[in-house]
């Protein structure tokens, strides 16, 4: 194979013949069986999906039937395991080690849709790079992210793992990732393999319902789902991950159009496909395979390399080649691809290099990744609500309540890499060690039942306080993979809880951990202020504290729209006008008073709109967007639009804007979304400074999936909006693409 044209191209001239001699001499001395096993994935440790009940790791390993192993938690158990396989299986092939190292490895940073809240793809490339130092330090040479589905669910407990609901900020967050994970050379002692999932349309998951059908339109597909892949792609990302579900009714793990047609061919990809948990297997249970056999067979065919638990490649691979069923050549070139990415690791030349305790001990849950992971936390708060409320004074008397200011455990969510919860700094610490009189209740349980002492407890704090703090949210096992909601609203009696505190006249702050955006239009009432704080990771505490305090600004904006009501799902800013739009100038009323305000696209019994819009998030101060431009009213194919906004602080303190630019295309062969971001600039701004901020939309941020089923932009004219969040546009205007 040609190096030029394979994974091989990222590995350094003076490595590259090396390894690409080492792989075809391996291919040659290789059984059938023992391919079958660089194929072939198994797990060692905790299960992260449902029992297959797999034979002897040790033994597997040694007889040459396992190329990777996943979830080996012990640095020692991992070197063992790579021993057993260099030193007694037939080939001497050593194993690629696998972990879900979603948002942190010991140091976690908060999870992904609230890295995504920061709108700063930058910050994410240093957290992803600071997991990759402290996994690769202990033993990982791969991890299964980025997550870089694309979802409108908030049902869907695996949203905690996306980047939200648009597929721009989708993007350029798994071009950041991919960076952080692999850095410059796969081979260094501080980067992992990094894989893109969950290829494709996972985020799309009918009613948020775990594992359920996926049933969306190709131009769905290609303009929602398939961009954050391209990126990846693009940034040259090692490996890809099947999804669970179905696309036109195939399996994703054995859909050779979208893997051989769409992303090899259309996108390129070079690495290597490996299923999700069992998904081989499933196709089964899809209905898409009579047995084990023909599971094995669809897969292969279809381009998906490694085989993630079920052992149908080394039940059935070599014997279906031995059938002639399917081609050693087509074999070949699977393991072939696996082996480069070893190669590229730099396992051929020494595969323990990643077994170092001095060099664990040394890079993780360091000084600087904790004040990085604080960092990280601050940013990614979103202030929805505030009257002046926040921030508040240290020095006035404050009432903290809420379990959740008081739990490390419910500040990680089920993809908690090696943390420890032991290590988690909690709210209720850090408000203690810089306020200078802080009461403390409970409140509520983890599932939010309230008790009547603590009911009492808690307002008789709120009473005698300046200001209350109420820690309000969701177990953290209640957010990931096997947890979707149908419910998407605070746990028990929170809501009145919050009520009643509000009730004492006391200004409340409302601060909600959660592993995705609840639907509080109850709690946003009663309050004073409110604060998304998701699930923040080990620096939680003091993150969210120095907001509360007003140390920092609140940095997040949010990437998803927030519902009124769970009827509303799913619910999104880049939605198609419709044929019944809702006129600028028709007031809906709730029900309908006549035909004027009927007969529309809308609901006869809440609005239209999100109780928050994509985008939202408030600055304490107070930013202005005092003038604009745009560079050009007309380009062409390869063309800039430059839009320049002039934004200036004109409160005593710093804060923080994240300036946001949509595009409309007015008439396109296909129906165009209302607004698409097209870019966006993040900016801190000190006290009376004015700074102009300049955001390019590219002739090719215009292209979609057109009538003639090809990606690109058409020509025609286009509205640009310019503002705080796709329902706050501050500056309209409007450019022509020609051709």
């Amino acid at each position: 194979m040609d190096d030029d044209s394979s994974i091989l191209r990222y590995v350094d001239d003076d490595r590259r013949a090396e390894v690409a001699a080492r792989v075809e001499e391996l291919l040659a001395e290789m059984s059938l069986e023992e391919k079958a096993g660089q194929l072939t994935q198994e797990n060692a440790g905790f299960l992260t999906g449902t029992d297959v009940g797999r034979s002897d790791t040790a033994e597997a390993i040694g007889d040459g039937e396992v190329g990777s192993l996943l979830n080996v938690e012990d640095i020692e158990d991992a070197r063992k395991f790579q021993e057993i396989a260099v030193e007694e299986s037939p080939s001497g092939v050593p194993l690629l080690l696998a972990l879900d190292v979603i948002h942190g490895y010991r140091t976690l940073f908060p999870m992904p849709l609230a890295e995504a809240a920061a709108w700063d793809p930058d910050l994410a490339e240093r957290t992803a790079d600071v997991a990759a130092t402290e996994a690769a330090a202990c033993g990982v040479h791969w991890t299964f992210a980025p997550g870089i589905d694309v979802t409108r669910d908030p049902r869907w407990g695996r949203i905690l793992e996306t980047a939200g609901e648009d597929p721009h900020l989708a993007s350029e967050y798994a071009r950041a990732r991919v960076r952080g994970f692999q850095g410059d050379d796969l081979a260094a002692d501080d980067s992992l393999l990094a894989c893109a999932k969950h290829y494709l349309g996972y985020g799309a998951s009918e009613a948020g319902r775990e594992y359920n059908t996926v049933d969306i339109s190709e131009t769905t597909l290609r303009e929602m789902h398939l961009p954050p892949f391209r990126a990846a792609v693009d940034e040259g990302v090692g490996t890809v991950m099947n999804a669970f579900n179905v696309h036109e009714r195939i399996p994703a793990s054995g859909h050779e159009e979208l893997i051989e047609g769409v992303l090899r061919e259309e996108l390129g990809f070079e690495g290597f496909l490996i299923s999700d948990w069992n998904s081989f297997g499933e196709m089964i249970v899809h209905g898409a395979a009579a047995d084990r056999e023909e599971a094995a067979e669809k897969a292969i065919e279809a381009g998906s390399e490694m085989d993630m638990v079920s052992g149908v490649y080394t039940d059935h691979l070599a014997d279906l080649v031995r059938e002639g069923k399917v081609s050693e050549e087509r074999v070949d070139e699977a393991v072939r691809r696996i082996l480069e990415i070893k190669g590229a690791l730099g396992l051929f030349e020494d595969p323990y290099r990643y077994f170092d305790e001095d060099r664990a001990a040394e890079r993780v849950l360091t000084e600087d990744h904790r004040t990085l992971a604080r960092e990280a936390v601050a940013e990614s708060q979103v202030l929805l609500e505030n009257d002046g409320t926040l921030p508040i004074d240290a020095g006035n008397s404050v009432a903290l309540v809420g379990a959740f200011a008081d739990s490390q455990a419910d500040m990680v969510d089920m993809w908690d890499g090696d943390a420890d919860p032991d290590d988690v700094v909690t709210l209720r610490s850090a408000l203690a060690e810089r306020c200078d009189d802080l009461t403390y209740a409970r409140g509520y349980e983890r599932d939010g039942s309230v008790s009547g002492a603590a009911h009492e407890e808690a307002v008789a704090a709120a009473e005698g306080a300046d200001v209350v703090v109420a820690a309000v949210g969701e177990p953290g096992e209640w957010g990931g993979e096997g947890a979707s909601r149908a419910h998407v609203d605070l746990p028990g009696d929170q809501a009145e809880l919050v009520d009643a505190l509000a009730e004492t006249g006391t200004p409340v702050a409302v601060t909600c951990f959660s592993s995705r955006p609840l639907i509080i239009p109850d709690v946003v009432e009663a309050a004073d202020a409110v604060l998304e704080s998701w699930f923040p990771g080990t620096e939680a505490g003091p993150g969210v504290a120095d907001v509360l305090l007003g140390e920092r600004d609140p940095g997040g904006r949010l990437p998803v729209s927030v519902p009124v009501t769970e009827g509303q799902i799913p619910i999104y800013y880049d939605r198609l006008s419709t044929g019944r739009p809702v006129p600028d100038d028709v007031a809906l009323s709730q029900p309908p008073e006549g035909p004027g305000d009927r007969f529309h696209a809308r609901y006869i019994d809440v609005p239209n709109d999100p109780l928050y819009h994509f985008g939202h998030g408030e600055s304490y101060a107070d930013v202005t967007y005092a003038d604009w431009d745009q560079s050009t009213d007309r380009i062409d194919a390869d063309g800039t639009v430059t839009v320049s906004v002039a934004l200036e602080n004109e409160s005593d303190r710093a804060g923080t804007e994240v300036v946001q630019v949509y595009v409309h295309d007015r008439v396109g062969s296909r129906a165009r979304p209302v607004k698409e971001l097209a870019g966006f600039a993040k900016v801190s701004l000190e006290p009376g400074e004015r700074r102009e901020v300049s955001v390019d939309v590219d002739a090719e941020d215009l292209a979609f999936w057109t009538a003639e089923e090809t990606w690109e932009a058409e020509p025609g004219e286009f509205d640009l909006y310019v503002g705080r969040s796709a329902g706050d546009v501050v500056f309209e205007g409007e450019f022509e693409l020609v051709e």
